[in-house]
């Protein structure tokens, strides 16, 4: 009797703390083993390598914002994500801001373009929503080439990581990846209680039939600009804090082929799934970094692994697993 009345308040704890944040068992659960790898994935893995998976992943997380949960498609995310590093570089190498200011920095503006970009866009749909991005984002590319702040072809290199809120020294690789993942945590929880909240249940209705959630009086463009911005922010910051890690800001993070690589990591994992931008991430990151004296064929087996998802995981590698287990992640 005694075992029970102990053991009684821990469940209860636990069944309080997922309903709070929304979490169904098997999301609660994924969330621990994901902190627990955070936590020990440095002791395995090298730092750099994690860091980079992190920041596309928080990338990942934010197109899938976009495209999984509102249901709007755009070929044009890398100009938030690239945007971001350039001005997180920017200002920590020629303002010389802290890392946390310079990131934040990079945020704002990619908030401010996916602001605009946004406002534009959203008054088309399907293909015309997704072209538009596109060339707006060829804008922002081109823009970049020619902005003398940008460094042009040569980017900004030699970024500085600083010292975090003047204290913390990020040069060391170890005291960066802590910073990294927190970043990371952050804006991966953040998204998880925007898309469950009132708010992302109606984004979850103008996926599912628009006409009729505007019928219920929702000003749908409305909604649909604000998760704009929100997944703009979000690339802008996984691209700052990308800038910091390597040292440098490039038009590699502004090209076409960025936006398409973080379609691909969605695609891969599972769109409108929470852990499944991660997972694809991940897979994508994991296989440019180990096959990497492939050179072009690493493109080629990307290809590859795109038309294999679409054909035969609809639901990606987490929708699939779900699927299987009866679950929902």
């Amino acid at each position: 009797m005694a075992s029970e009345s102990t053991a009684g308040p821990m469940p209860a704890a636990i069944a309080e703390a997922q309903g709070m944040w929304g979490y169904s068992r098997a999301q609660f659960v994924a969330l621990i083993i994901l902190v627990a790898a955070l936590i020990v994935g440095p002791y395995f893995l090298y730092p750099v390598f994690l860091m980079k998976l992190l920041c596309f992943a928080l990338f990942a997380c934010a197109f899938n914002l976009l495209i999984g949960y509102v249901g709007l498609l755009s070929f044009g995310h890398a100009a938030y994500f690239g945007m971001g590093g350039y001005i997180a570089g920017y200002t920590a190498k020629a303002w010389g801001f802290t890392p946390e200011v310079a990131v934040i920095a990079g945020a704002v503006i990619a908030g401010l373009q996916g602001w605009v970009f946004g406002w534009i866009a959203i008054r088309r749909q399907g293909i015309y929503f997704a072209m538009i991005t596109l060339a707006l984002a060829q804008m922002v590319y081109f823009v970049c080439v020619q902005a003398p702040f940008t460094g042009g072809e040569d980017g900004i290199q030699a970024i500085p990581r600083g010292r975090l809120l003047g204290m913390f020294d990020l040069n060391e690789d170890m005291a960066m990846y802590w910073f990294v993942a927190a970043v990371f945590l952050a804006g991966f929880l953040m998204i998880h209680r925007i898309i469950h909240s009132p708010y992302g249940q109606v984004l979850k209705a103008i996926r599912e039939n628009e006409p009729r959630a505007t019928s219920l009086g929702y000003r749908t463009d409305d909604y649909k600009l604000v998760a704009f911005i929100l997944s703009a922010t979000l690339a802008g910051v996984a691209g700052g804090v990308k800038s910091l890690v390597f040292g440098i800001a490039t038009l590699t993070d502004v090209h076409w082929s960025m936006s398409g690589e973080v379609v691909l990591m969605t695609l891969v994992g599972g769109l409108g799934t929470v852990f499944g931008p991660v997972v694809g991430a991940a897979v994508i990151v994991a296989m440019q970094n180990y096959l990497a004296e492939m050179g072009a064929w690493v493109t080629v087996i990307q290809g590859a692994i795109f038309v294999t998802v679409v054909l035969a995981f609809r639901r990606g590698l987490v929708g699939e697993i779900a699927n299987l287990l009866k679950v929902k992640l």
